[in-house]
């Protein structure tokens, strides 16, 4: 590996420790010739199905779209980047289980609104908005009763 400040092509690992649930592995590394410290994330390269846009297109998952999705719907909330590396990593393992060469953009939307309602519910709704194109009060009302009453058929 490269040292980012030197450019110099020797760097010796310094520690290492799993990250992101165990997906990632983050290494400390120092540069042999300037000694500047820097990290390294290493994770697989995986094979996942591609996504099925709605007008039939094709196009592989690209987890940057869902980091992207997440944090404009969790915008101004309290929720840690930690909580969205955690999402992002649970999509993730649950597109390699699915066990299926293709998968429909819909269905990733499903999925992350799941992740959503738990994590943050007006996040939830932010998103839903979006997603299935909300065009009156009345939609978001519905969806809101439907989260009230998720929400209090969980507590009983």
């Amino acid at each position: 590996m490269h040292c980012p400040f030197c450019n110099a092509p020797d760097t010796k690992v310094v520690d290492s420790r799993l990250a992101t649930e165990g997906v990632q592995v983050r290494r400390r590394r120092e540069c042999l010739n300037c000694s500047e410290r820097f990290t390294t994330y290493e994770s697989a390269e995986l094979s996942l199905p591609r996504v099925v846009k709605s007008d039939g297109n094709r196009e592989k998952f690209d987890d940057g779209k869902i980091r992207r999705g997440l944090i404009k719907a969790l915008e101004k909330r309290p929720v840690e980047s930690d909580a969205i590396d955690n999402v992002i990593s649970q999509m993730t393992k649950r597109l390699m289980s699915a066990g299926v060469r293709e998968i429909p953009s819909s269905q990733l939307g499903e999925w992350l609104m799941e992740y959503l309602r738990e994590l943050d519910q007006v996040a939830y709704v932010r998103f839903a908005s979006v997603y299935r194109s909300f065009q009156d009060v009345n939609a978001f009302r519905e969806e809101i009763e439907k989260l009230v009453h998720a929400t209090t058929a969980k507590l009983d």
